[in-house]
């Protein structure tokens, strides 16, 4: 039900045809046993417009991921898929360019079971290749 509510605002917002808007969806979760906590899901990083997107989503994209992570009190949780080279992720490049020393950048590494026969991820999970604090 919690999908589906984000899913229909999002379309009231933006459309059905992938748009995107900086106004937030609000989803409040009340629990005493746990801390509290803002979580803001951002569009990922996308270099071609599909649908009734514009031209310019690329630029929109970036602009609105600087607004929320260039902030000093925000944790950047940096996906990178580990079947494409880690010199080459989006996330990591923009979170970098805020956070030079990867103290408020969080690395996630998804797709394991997808790398090539014969190459392995230990360099990154030992954080080897590229160090981050967290």
């Amino acid at each position: 039900m919690v999908r589906k509510e984000i899913e229909d605002e999002t379309d009231r917002v933006t459309g059905s045809n992938k748009g995107i808007s900086n106004i937030p969806i609000n989803l409040r979760v009340f629990s005493p046993n746990v801390l509290n906590l803002t979580l803001i899901d951002l569009p990922g990083m996308t270099k071609v417009a599909v649908g009734d997107q514009p031209a310019d989503i690329e630029m929109q994209i970036r602009s609105m991921l600087m607004e929320f992570i260039s902030k000093e009190s925000c944790l950047i949780l940096a996906v990178t898929p580990a079947n494409s080279d880690l010199a080459n992720s989006d996330a990591l490049k923009i979170a970098k360019e805020v956070d030079p020393q990867g103290l408020r950048t969080i690395g996630v590494i998804t797709k394991l079971d997808l790398m090539d026969d014969g190459t392995d991820a230990r360099d990154i999970l030992e954080n080897k290749l590229l160090p981050l604090r967290r």
